[in-house]
């Protein structure tokens, strides 16, 4: 058995087989879990081929994380395909390019409340949507990236990432009594479609390379799909509020 057998998990943010969100799918469907997949817009048609290269086809139900409408209809949507929830999986992060890429003292009010509202108050929508139909106890867990120091271009989407976890901590305290766990696990640099984004990635790489102790592989999304399953099953009945850190260990790494 597996250790999410006869578990329901909803995913989001699967694009291509290179994205870490594809591989949580992935490992959830080899570790016995019924998997739901999210997508919306012109990322639907990517999402549902990547359905193919799944252990086991799944469905994809459109969410628009800043849709109120997507965000009233996401526990029926759910109910089409499971009884009920175990597990989420939030892997949604979005910043206009003018938030990104050394140009963080000139980003106006509504860019910044772009990647604000869809990179950490869609931590908040997306668990609250799917309250009704989650069950206790359960585990949403979300994808973080180091947001204790200034990382270089990559601006307003760290402010956005340490609100993400803060976010997290507040959801986890309000949370906590209906046996509701809500963690995050912070990964190294995967070069995803997402990563592509980032003006200077390559700057990002060259950091690892020189200072993660375990060595990091930039093409291996694997080993933070790892942690984002392990979080979401059984094993962790006493953890929430975390972050967990997958990289390589260049976080507990002096400059």
């Amino acid at each position: 058995m597996g250790i999410l057998e006869g578990k329901n998990v909803l995913v989001t943010g699967v694009l291509t087989d290179q994205s870490i969100a594809f591989h949580v799918a992935r490992l959830a469907q080899e570790q016995g879990a019924n998997v739901v997949l999210s997508s919306f817009g012109r990322a639907l048609a990517l999402t549902k081929r990547s359905v193919a290269r799944l252990p086991t086809p799944a469905p994809v139900i459109e969410l628009d994380v800043t849709n109120e409408e997507d965000l009233a209809g996401l526990a029926d949507r759910c109910q089409e395909h499971c009884s009920g929830l175990d597990g989420i999986l939030h892997s949604i992060g979005f910043a206009p390019a003018d938030a990104l890429g050394g140009n963080f003292l000139n980003t106006t009010w509504p860019d910044v409340a772009t990647a604000l509202q869809v990179s950490a108050y869609s931590m908040k929508s997306l668990t609250m949507a799917a309250l009704p139909v989650l069950r206790q106890p359960a585990s949403v867990v979300g994808l973080d990236f180091d947001a204790t120091v200034a990382w270089p271009k990559y601006d307003w989407m760290g402010v956005a990432k340490a609100a993400l976890e803060s976010t997290t901590r507040y959801l986890a305290r309000d949370l906590g009594p209906r046996g509701i766990r809500v963690n995050l696990v912070a990964a190294g640099p995967i070069r995803t479609m997402a990563a592509k984004s980032i003006p200077g990635f390559e700057e990002f790489e060259g950091v690892w390379a020189e200072r993660a102790p375990l060595s990091w592989n930039v093409d291996d999304p694997e080993p933070a799909a790892r942690a984002c399953v392990a979080l979401m099953s059984d094993w962790f009945p006493a953890t929430t509020g975390s972050v967990v850190h997958v990289d390589g260990g260049v976080h507990s790494q002096g400059a």
